[in-house]
């Protein structure tokens, strides 16, 4: 806008974020010496700066390009190559609009809107040239955001919390299923839980969410979303964390797997000597051979039993149905309950 107003190149702008800080960013051209031209728009663009946080659009092109429309009112957005578009209900935008946020939204019409010449509009359309290579290593595809990245940001600044991200992209997936009237949802540690779901249960891509270490974060986002029904699959290793209320399964949150197991197969009637080479073992992997050896797999029913309490225990005030699949390496089912 101050090109289009002033006729001049511009090499920084200075710009207000949503916190109310102030940024002196340097801008890029799209074309070098080659701004604006006799129609009427400017284009222009900066470089993604994430700083420490592990963000995959990090050192992106981001471009905006502004037009002026006499006779027009207010700012109009648009999404460019490289933007995605939202295609299903449950997000902070309506399907069928750019994915680019309310907060990005109101800053961009703040700016340009205080330098609108009287009696004119604009038009303001975003790209990012990489943005559709770069969004097939985000959770884009799975919240239905085709073609491209989205606009993103409540405080216009990038902190390095890449796990706060992670639990916002999980609650906007919860609310996305939701809205798409899944009644059940399934929370899956890692990717033996997806595929299980999907080849051998045929969940809907929407009711399939993988949760990483964030077990019982997901599990009041169900909750609070009022989910009727959680399915909880993956590996023995990480699920019988669970059985003993430890809900976020990272290993720096706490390990009793071995001692869960070993506790479970001596109430299914294990001697001494295997609870002992159970409580050997550095996996819970390998304890699977042990039990098989000694006909003693019910100890895994046992323990997707005491997974279903305690995550049931958690989300009391609620009414959620759970259920649970453990599963081994192989993806084959080890135990279950109901």
């Amino acid at each position: 806008m101050l090109m289009l107003t002033s006729g001049k190149p511009v090499s920084e702008v200075e710009v207000e974020t949503a916190s109310g800080v102030r940024l002196k960013l340097g801008v890029i051209p799209m074309q070098s010496g080659q701004a604006q031209d006799a129609g009427g728009f400017a284009r222009c663009g900066v470089i993604k700066d994430s700083g420490d946080d592990p963000d995959v659009t990090d050192g992106a092109e981001i471009y905006a390009e502004v037009k002026l429309v006499p006779g027009g009112e207010g700012v109009r957005i648009l999404g460019g190559r490289g933007v995605g578009t939202v295609t299903k209900p449950g997000l902070p935008v309506p399907p069928g609009e750019p994915a680019i946020n309310p907060v990005p939204r109101r800053m961009i019409s703040a700016e340009v809107a205080a330098l609108l010449p009287k009696d004119c509009g604009a038009e303001v359309t975003i790209t990012v040239p990489d943005g559709e290579r770069l969004a097939a290593m985000t959770f884009n595809p799975r919240l239905g955001i085709v073609g491209g990245i989205s606009i993103l940001g409540t405080s216009g600044i990038v902190e390095p919390r890449s796990e706060e991200a992670y639990r916002a992209t999980l609650s906007l997936q919860v609310k996305v299923a939701k809205a798409a009237g899944l009644r059940k949802v399934a929370l899956c540690p890692g990717y033996l839980g997806e595929r299980f779901c999907s080849r051998d249960l045929g969940m809907p891509e929407d009711a399939i969410i993988r949760v990483g270490d964030h077990v019982g974060f997901a599990l009041g986002e169900c909750a609070k979303s009022g989910v009727e029904q959680v399915l909880l699959v993956g590996h023995v290793g990480k699920l019988v964390k669970i059985a003993v209320g430890i809900f976020n399964t990272h290993h720096t949150m706490g390990d009793a797997r071995m001692e869960t197991i070993a506790a479970c197969a001596a109430l299914c009637g294990a001697g001494q000597s295997v609870v002992k080479e159970i409580m050997a073992q550095d996996t819970a992997e390998a304890t699977v051979a042990i039990l098989r050896q000694h006909g003693l797999m019910a100890v895994f029913d046992s323990i997707a039993e005491r997974v279903v309490q305690r995550a049931s225990r958690l989300v009391q005030s609620r009414r959620v149905g759970i259920e649970c699949v453990i599963l081994d390496l192989k993806g084959e089912v080890l135990g279950r309950c109901p």
